[in-house]
């Protein structure tokens, strides 16, 4: 037996139709809807909604029919925004449990595509926390994979300020892939999160970076408190990660960037800082020349100057240079 109604369409006044309270997708394109709503204003509603219908019986008033919307609000909307006063309808039939409402929503938006990646998280996880489904339940029923479910669930632990970022366009889905390595580590995840947005990383920037600070764990215990020092220091005047690897003689920094543009203004930073120093070094030879007994200064290249201490400057940035 069909869950249709005969398989009929029908017409029904939109006022009478409600919206889903299982509906998934909580966020709608202003824009795209103005757009849809023109359009049905020439040419109709193409494609028909899907509802159920429900008899209330009223204490002398007979019995009143309402509908309850399955699929199709954005159509549903853009012709309340048309002034349309009728749309059809295809009627299931009123044995469908909230659950399947739920499932029936949310099949329909990911064949669509209309779902952001947040919204179809907190779908999914409706069905898992609600309904008492398991992972691979939820993947038969939406037509996807085990595994494409529980990924989509873990980007509902991330902040709100990134599930925000993921549904204004701030961020892709890929980019929480790097950010979920991350996230026993919340503060260096906000951190990264801010750089990815700043220097507008691709998802595989990200990936490569993302695994270079979540191995930096094992190596912190190489460095000394003073390079630990100079290693925050090095970030934060440079503006980009930077990260010092201690060898048995000497080591390495390695210095991130992104872009040429960026590669060019780490080495102004750097350029910018050693002139810095050669000028101050410059101006403390020059101002402190000796008087003689008798009143005349003598040349200031006949002073002798204090050597710096190694160890001074040892941990200077200024001594950094390309």
């Amino acid at each position: 037996m069909s869950p249709y109604q005969g398989d009929s369409i029908f017409w029904v006044e939109v006022d009478r139709i409600h919206p889903n309270p299982f509906q998934p997708r909580k966020t709608f394109d202003e824009a795209a809807l103005a757009s849809l709503a023109e359009s049905i204003r020439s040419y109709g509603v193409l494609q028909p909604l899907t509802v159920t219908r429900k008899e209330t019986e009223r204490p002398g008033e007979g019995i009143s029919v309402q509908y309850e919307l399955i699929a199709g609000e954005r159509r549903l909307r853009a012709a309340k925004l048309a002034g349309i006063r009728e749309v059809p309808v295809v009627i299931r039939s009123a044995g469908d449990t909230d659950r399947m409402k739920l499932e029936l929503a949310i099949i329909e938006n990911l064949q669509r595509e209309d779902l952001n990646v947040v919204d179809r998280a907190l779908a999914f996880d409706r069905l898992v926390k609600e309904f008492g489904l398991k992972h691979i339940e939820v993947g038969k029923r939406v037509g996807k994979s085990r595994e494409y479910v529980s990924n989509t669930l873990r980007i509902l632990m991330l902040s709100d300020e990134m599930q925000q970022a993921l549904r204004t366009g701030e961020i892709s889905e890929g980019h929480t892939r790097p950010l979920l390595m991350l996230i026993d580590r919340p503060a260096e995840q906000k951190t990264f999160f801010q750089e990815i947005i700043t220097r507008r990383m691709t998802v595989r920037d990200a990936e490569q970076a993302a695994r270079r600070i979540a191995t930096e764990r094992t190596r912190k215990p190489d460095l000394t408190p003073e390079l630990l020092l100079l290693e925050r220091e090095l970030t934060e005047k440079l503006g980009t990660r930077v990260r010092i690897e201690k060898k048995e003689q000497g080591g390495k920094v390695l210095i991130d960037f992104f872009s040429v543009d960026d590669l060019a203004q780490i080495r102004t930073i750097l350029s910018r800082g050693r002139e810095t120093h050669v000028d101050a070094r410059h101006e403390s030879q020059t101002s402190a020349a000796p008087v003689s007994d008798d009143g005349e200064s003598q040349p200031a290249a006949t002073l002798k100057q204090p050597e710096p201490k190694q160890e001074d400057d040892l941990y200077s940035i200024s001594n950094f240079s390309v």
